[in-house]
């Protein structure tokens, strides 16, 4: 009884939560375009609240102390489509339509995960140790406009193909704390587009290059930061599955020292060196099942995310030949809001082998870019972030596409335990923004944003 108190108590305290923390972040709600949240089409589709709950995976990205959840050997690989237009319009009326250098971003941001539970394998004088690699995109954009749009002396192309390699350790103190610890590596890869951060633009005079002619700056480097977490869970039901979950995840900050080229009409003007740093990160989540039996779970979850981007000040540009083109920043920090819900059907009498999850979700953010030093390339407005997705999970004798039955999808003698496809849909729906006051007058005007991205992951239980 007094158990079941302390549950109704703590659901209260959730629900409290998430109304303060809506009625806090809502009314000044934008959007972070550079980061890219959608680590695996699970997570996205519930919004990406995903801190406190954390049992595929992707929890080796949005909490490693989650890991110590997972059993055996599990894999999970999953790219995200995306699409959407930025419609400008000048104070004149002139107007230029931006994209993702096509219908889709290509190649898309994609996601990989492999995660062992190493006492599940046999390390037991190891302790409860859980071990995982990750490669991820968490930073990232590809914007595209007109070579004779109206701010084309700022921007007609540009592109940050991140590549986040993530070495990662998670510890089970007890049945109600884990930590994790994990690397950042970050670097730039010719597997992502041209490999380099690149902006290209019109110049408009200037260091002895013809006005008109195509120019393009480029640089990459690799660099390292570091996260730690942990999860803690008060409460758990008879079977020993969570029913309230809390978890919390520093990022570290990590400074990437571009080096790279200016080219003009494709011939080398200089090379260049520019510093950029990413943010900082913190984040913290809870979520409650209140359903979880044999059949059906329940889960509510909300997360909220603190990113530095105040550590962006500055971008210029030195140049071998002893110029400095400047690029002043200047951005803020902001807030992420994220809610999510997910419903499982287990054990399912049509679907005998089959478990399938229905979710969705709702994400909130503030812009870090001031009118000032606003980029077409990073379009950041008011947006409001909804997402839905479904969860199909198969067991060894279940049968896939009526073909094979799952546990036989395996390789030789590796069979999975449990295969297991997710698919989500998001819509970033983005306010209005107008911008004035900005240090290239050409980019004073209107923009209209609406961003779409299709997400899929598979993941193998072994």
């Amino acid at each position: 009884m007094l158990r079941s108190r302390r549950f109704r108590l703590t659901l209260i305290l959730f629900v409290g939560l998430l109304l303060w923390g809506l009625s806090f972040v809502i009314p000044s709600a934008q959007a972070q375009t550079p980061r890219l949240q959608g680590q695996s089409a699970s997570a996205a589709a519930m919004g990406n609240a995903f801190v406190a709950q954390a049992d595929d995976p992707s929890a080796l990205h949005y909490n490693p102390a989650g890991m110590t959840q997972l059993h055996g050997f599990q894999t999970l690989f999953g790219t995200s489509l995306i699409g959407g237009t930025t419609q400008f319009t000048s104070p004149t009326g002139a107007q230029a339509i931006g994209d993702r250098n096509g219908s889709l971003a290509w190649p898309p941001p994609g996601h990989v995960y492999l995660v062992a539970n190493l006492k599940d394998l046999g390390f037991s004088a190891l302790g409860d140790f859980s071990a995982g690699i990750g490669f991820n995109n968490p930073f990232g954009s590809l914007s595209r406009y007109p070579n004779n749009g109206p701010f084309n002396s700022a921007l007609t192309f540009t592109t940050l193909p991140l590549l986040d390699i993530k070495p990662t350790l998670a510890y089970k103190l007890n049945e109600q704390l884990s930590f994790g610890l994990g690397a950042d590596i970050y670097t730039f890869s010719g597997l992502f587009g041209e490999g380099h951060l690149e902006q290209k633009s019109i110049w408009p005079g200037g260091l002895g290059i013809p006005a008109g002619s195509l120019v393009e700056l480029n640089g990459s480097d690799t660099t390292a930061g570091f996260n730690v977490s942990f999860l803690y869970t008060p409460y758990r039901n008879s079977d020993g599955k969570p029913l309230v979950n809390i978890g919390m995840v520093y990022r570290s900050q990590a400074t990437l020292h571009l080096t790279g080229n200016l080219l003009a009409n494709g011939n080398l003007v200089a090379g260049t060196a520019a510093t950029f740093v990413l943010p900082q990160v913190f984040s913290g989540g809870i979520a409650v099942w209140p359903v979880r039996t044999q059949n059906r779970e329940w889960k509510l979850e909300f997360d909220v995310d603190y990113v530095g981007w105040k550590s962006n000040r500055t971008l210029d540009i030195r140049l071998t030949n002893g110029a400095v083109l400047p690029f002043p920043q200047n951005w803020q920090s902001g807030y992420t809001a994220m809610i999510g819900t997910e419903y499982r059907w287990l054990q399912l009498p049509s679907l005998p082998d089959w478990d399938i999850a229905l979710r969705g979700g709702y994400m909130n953010q503030q812009t870090q870019i001031p009118d000032r030093t606003f980029n077409p390339g990073v379009p950041s407005a008011n947006a409001h972030i909804p997402s839905v997705g479904i969860g199909l999970a198969c067991h060894p004798n279940g049968s896939f596409l009526g073909l094979i039955r799952c546990g036989d999808l395996g390789i030789g003698p590796l069979k999975p335990k449990l295969f297991a496809i997710d698919l989500a849909y998001q819509a970033a729906i983005y306010e209005v923004r107008t911008i004035t006051g900005n240090q290239n007058p050409t980019v004073n005007g209107r923009y209209d944003t609406l961003i779409h991205a299709g997400s899929l992951s598979l993941r193998f239980n072994y």
